[in-house]
């Protein structure tokens, strides 16, 4: 699967990427841009919304919408989406690569803000955009959980870390199970990704524009929503073609 891969379109839809300044949601936003998509990104700052625009470059069209929210908070995430919906007029698609890692304790050695910013604020987070955004999405499209390869596989000194995104496998299950079909909800699971931040010269690993690309190829489908794993290149490249996506 090359960079170069055309775009699905998704022209009018209005996608909300919580995590978007990130690595890997940098792929993401690059993608649903391309697509023709709206795409509300919320920053820290307008300083960091400044940044995140200069990177873009050409890629950081008039659909770009930088909101300055904290979506980390149940009330956080309702004032972003509240936001989204009465400058955009609703919601359409989210993607969520919220996350990051932590490292360097054993799960007996942890202490009470180990155990706040990497299991409960993260999952919090996850939380708090979920039900902020699930009501008020249409049914066209799609809400995309990420998730780490660390979910199934256990590593020494980010217990924590593993535990949340474990969490995150049981949310997909749940949503999917009482949104009974009424709309999609999808599980993009990774494994090591290439990023502005990690670089590599692994030919078989994936990078943050396929996942990108697969994101927005999913929203673009009509396809159950479905636990999607994207461990390597080759799973990315049977992924695009599961949605139709051009070779």
């Amino acid at each position: 699967m090359s960079e170069a891969t055309p775009s699905p379109d998704l022209s009018g839809r209005r996608v909300l990427i919580p995590g978007g300044t990130g690595g890997v949601g940098e792929g993401a936003v690059r993608a649903y841009l391309a697509a023709g998509a709206q795409v509300v990104v919320p920053t820290r700052s307008n300083e960091r919304a400044a940044e995140f625009r200069a990177l873009l470059g050409s890629d950081a069209t008039e659909r770009l919408h930088l909101f300055e929210h904290d979506y980390t908070s149940f009330a956080g995430a309702e004032a972003l989406v509240a936001t989204m919906v009465d400058r955009l007029g609703g919601v359409d698609d989210v993607l969520a690569p919220i996350g990051g890692w932590w490292h360097g304790k054993r799960l007996w050695e942890i202490d009470e803000t180990d155990w706040q910013g990497a299991f409960v604020g993260l999952a919090t987070a996850h939380m708090a955009v979920l039900r902020a955004a699930v009501p008020r999405m249409t049914k066209q499209g799609a809400y995309s959980i990420v998730v780490g390869e660390s979910a199934h596989a256990p590593i020494p000194g980010s217990g924590l870390v593993s535990m949340e995104q474990t969490a995150l496998l049981m949310m997909h299950q749940v949503l999917a199970a009482e949104l009974q079909g009424t709309k999609r909800v999808f599980l993009l699971e990774l494994g090591p990704v290439a990023t502005r931040f990690v670089e590599t010269a692994d030919p078989s690993q994936i990078t943050s524009a396929q996942i990108g690309a697969v994101a927005a190829a999913a929203s673009a489908s009509t396809q159950p929503g479905r636990h999607v794993r994207l461990l390597n290149r080759a799973q990315a490249e049977d992924a695009l073609a599961s949605f139709g996506a051009a070779q």
